[in-house]
């Protein structure tokens, strides 16, 4: 069986100093909102869904950072070969609200600190991400939008 799933690096600027969000999953780790794609629906909107259902945050696609591929097992269906579509998102408004049926909570990080919690509390599969995310945020890649920052 194939399941493929998309989110994101959601970030924004505030006070000068970009910042991550990471959701605390129901098994106690720290990752990025992500979730099942709906028939239908393109990549980039699973992502944008799955974010503002889990967090509140409404996004804005900058761009795509990473395709995730894992195996697992699940109880009823055996073996699931996983697709992750993962994007950097800006903040663009909302209110931090977790989703308490999927995740424990939600926390906005400086960068370093997101690497942090992934590497001490997160997932492997995650680290290209983390990795492709921050390296273009380092570089001022994307230009924010002045007004979006608080």
């Amino acid at each position: 069986m194939k399941e493929i799933s998309a989110g994101g690096v959601v970030c924004r600027k505030r006070n000068g100093q970009i910042q991550v969000l990471l959701i605390e999953d129901r098994y106690g780790r720290w990752t990025l909102p992500k979730g099942k794609k709906e028939a239908g629906e393109s990549d980039e909107q699973t992502a944008l869904r799955e974010i503002e259902e889990e967090t509140g945050i409404i996004g804005k696609i900058i761009e795509k950072l990473y395709t995730a591929h894992y195996e697992y097992i699940h109880r009823d269906a055996g073996k699931v070969r996983k697709e992750v579509i993962y994007f950097l998102v800006e903040a663009i408004e909302g209110r931090e609200t977790p989703q308490l049926s999927e995740i424990r909570g939600l926390n906005w990080c400086s960068m370093e600190e997101a690497l942090r919690l992934q590497k001490e509390k997160g997932y492997d599969t995650n680290d290209p991400v983390f990795e492709r995310a921050f390296h273009l945020l380092k570089k001022n890649i994307y230009h924010w939008d002045d007004k979006n920052e608080g």
